[in-house]
């Protein structure tokens, strides 16, 4: 039964174009598949790979073309995160945007420069400096293209600290409006 329902999504999310009709939700997993099965036949270039709708959803839900594309290309080469992470962790931006920014675009970007090293900790926790920093910037929509809330290094501390889920650390970190100890209490408290 699962290999015939991702049988109909793979051909539904490469047959059918996004529609007014559907929830942002389905539009942005029909735009996964449909990058995901490009990126497998080596034709997708998140450049050029994305139409006019495409693009205009993506920055309707806060995200960019790199963005998105670069849950899609850790999904084929590590397979993960999920399409199911990706979509809570976007689902996390999205509201961040439309209620927080008010769905304006920050014009700041935060480059690999800017982020704590890998070796800093707070409150004894290492790496939790640097992925605050990348979190908070993934929520604003401020990550520098070269950066990626949520790969190896973000899923590795979240794994060893609790087994916390992406999108719940991007809430938490919302919801703890700056006081990075609430984050270190939350931790601990896993």
């Amino acid at each position: 039964m699962i290999r015939k329902w991702k049988k109909t999504l793979a051909f539904t999310a490469s047959r059918v174009p996004i529609s007014p009709s559907m929830t942002w939700n389905d539009k942005f997993t029909a735009l996964f598949e449909r990058v995901a099965d490009a990126y497998r036949k080596s034709s997708f270039d998140y450049e050029t790979g994305y139409s006019t709708e495409e693009i205009a959803f993506l920055e309707s839900i806060g995200y960019k073309k790199r963005e998105f594309f670069d849950f899609v290309e850790d999904f084929i080469g590590e397979g993960e995160p999920s399409l199911g992470t990706a979509l809570l962790i976007a689902a996390a931006r999205r509201d961040h945007f439309l209620v927080d920014q008010k769905g304006k675009v920050s014009d700041i970007s935060i480059t690999r420069d800017e982020l704590p090293s890998f070796g800093e900790d707070l409150d004894g926790i290492p790496y939790l400096p640097r992925i605050l920093v990348k979190a908070r910037a993934k929520l604003r929509g401020e990550l520098d293209p070269d950066l990626m809330y949520g790969c190896g290094g973000d899923r590795n501390f979240l794994l060893k600290n609790g087994n916390l889920h992406p999108a719940d650390f991007l809430r938490h970190v919302w919801a703890s409006d700056g006081n990075d100890s609430k984050i270190v209490a939350w931790i601990r408290s896993r």
